[in-house]
């Protein structure tokens, strides 16, 4: 996060702005009553919140479709707001916004508000001998006041699709938009509270101080999307109040490309994922692990792919993203130094471009494999064969996604069966994200839980994997195909923050 200067504003206003600092303000107390309370400048806000939950205002179905159908509204009037913000802040695409950012947005509402009523209804469990008489069921209460800390990366996607899962399951909400993406945050903070119950629901702007002050409220449940470091940050203040958190990070998501693979088709599709977005994707393929043979019949079709997509030069095309400020645009940048650049590799700090780029001859220590690259870099490592890929994979943290490119089915299955990871696709990228029906989310430093989560999936155990798989035959075109026409909505993922609590209940039998 990046510090901000931002003066207050009254509860009834837009959005709740952070205050001033206070030198004596502390936090790490294990609650906000009293002096500490006062001194908070959120403290007010969360009491109204909780107040408002506490009146079981948002418990019926009516209220929370009610509010659902007013965020379709904002989605519907405000889409060309919504175009232009994503443009200023990193100069998106209006296709990559409208597929990524709207259009899943619409299609998460939509199914919600279809399954709403069944995800509400108790589900009734077993019995043993004892209780046949008596009524065993579990019901789903919601958490209370929920806190959802949105990313820069997907401004409008990544902080409305948890916020329809915590309305569907009807908590009171704080949104916090990332103050990155500066002109999304102020769209977001202006005009979102006008189609949603202030008493409900609040926007909150703030920089690293006033987040870290929102932080030492009790929340019941916090959804935070971001860095690892300042997932530490959020769960510490989470772990004063013993508050559950989902937080979802990032990391390097391997793709191994087998020497049984149709080339072509394999570079569009690692082409498209790895440069949607200018590579700022957490689920991006973040480095291709291959044969000496393939990756020299892979160069050629990955310059062919950039070449359809963004054109000779993709510094002109409208189709092709910008980083998202100075300090991302260095840090990426500094990367291009390691291996040798095979295509690519041009930049320009004004308006904070850095071309499709491949990295060949990386070697395993070189800066570029030892973080999240998140930009338009792609490096490719060689191996002999696909258990030396496998080996490499289960060598680093387990990662957010693997990818497998193989048009024989036994090498899919042998990378699916012998790795660990929160999701797996063959033979494309990115495609198992946009599935309601999967659960999304990752191992280790990626949440408590997998994040799959409407309502119904939040009894699936935490090891459950999501996996999708295309056939490896050549005449399945890539998704990039799709830019010229009209993109149907694609439903996203299910957050955590949406679940709630499971109640279980055993009624006895009336005497």
């Amino acid at each position: 996060m990046e510090t901000s200067s931002v003066s207050p504003q009254p509860l009834g206003s837009a959005a709740m702005k952070a205050p001033e600092e206070e030198s004596d303000g502390g936090g790490g107390k294990e609650s906000m009553d009293g002096d500490a309370a006062s001194r908070n400048p959120y403290a007010g806000l969360v009491n109204h919140l909780r107040t408002s939950w506490l009146s079981r205002k948002t418990w019926p179905m009516q209220y929370r479709v009610a509010q659902l159908e007013a965020l379709g509204r904002f989605l519907e009037e405000k889409e060309e707001e919504i175009l232009e913000a994503t443009t200023l802040d990193m100069g998106k695409p209006h296709f990559e916004t409208q597929l990524s950012e709207i259009f899943v947005c619409r299609s998460e509402l939509n199914h919600t508000l279809n399954n709403l009523s069944t995800w509400m209804k108790d589900e009734h469990v077993e019995k043993n001998w004892a209780m046949q008489l008596d009524s065993a069921f579990i019901r789903k209460d919601p958490y209370g006041v929920v806190l959802i800390i949105g990313p820069w990366n997907y401004p409008i996607n990544l902080l409305l699709v948890p916020l329809i899962g915590a309305i569907a399951a009807g908590n009171c909400v704080v949104v916090k938009p990332s103050e990155v993406s500066k002109n999304a945050e102020r769209l977001m903070a202006e005009t979102l509270p006008k189609y949603l119950d202030k008493d409900c629901f609040a926007v909150v702007t703030a920089g690293v101080e006033g987040t870290t002050r929102l932080l030492e409220n009790k929340f019941d449940y916090i959804f935070y999307t971001g860095s690892p470091s300042v997932g530490r940050v959020v769960m510490t203040a989470a772990a004063k109040h013993l508050t559950p958190v989902t937080l979802e990070l990032g990391g390097k998501n391997p793709c191994y490309v087998s020497d049984s693979c149709d080339v072509r088709n394999v570079a569009r599709r690692v082409a498209w994922g790895r440069f949607f977005n200018a590579g700022q994707t957490c689920v991006a393929p973040d480095y291709v692990l291959c044969s000496l043979e393939t990756r020299e019949q892979l160069l050629p079709a990955l310059r062919e792919a950039i070449a359809e997509f963004y054109g000779p030069n993709p510094q002109e095309s409208s189709s092709f993203a910008r980083i998202i400020g100075d300090g991302q645009f260095q840090r990426v940048r500094a990367l291009l130094s390691s291996g040798r650049v095979a295509m690519g590799g041009q930049t320009d700090a004004g308006t904070r471009y850095i071309a499709p780029t491949v990295l060949v001859d990386v070697q395993q220590d070189d800066p570029v494999m030892k973080e999240e690259i998140f930009g338009p870099i792609l490096p490719i490592l060689t191996v002999k064969s696909v258990d030396d890929a496998i080996a490499f994979i289960n060598a680093r943290e387990r990662p957010l996604a693997i990818y497998v490119f193989s048009s024989c089915k036994q090498v899919v299955n042998q990378v699916l069966e012998r790795t660990s990871s929160g999701g797996f696709c063959g033979n494309d990228t990115l495609m198992h994200f946009t599935l309601t029906s999967l659960p999304f989310g990752g191992i280790e430093r990626l949440g408590p839980l997998p994040r799959p989560l409407h309502l119904r999936h939040l009894l699936a155990p935490a090891g459950h994997r999501a996996a999708w798989e295309r056939p490896g035959s050549p005449q399945q075109a890539p998704l990039p195909a799709l830019r010229a026409a009209a993109p149907a909505a694609a439903p996203l993922r299910h957050p955590a923050a949406a679940a709630p609590q499971l109640r279980p209940a055993l009624t006895p039998a009336a005497q």
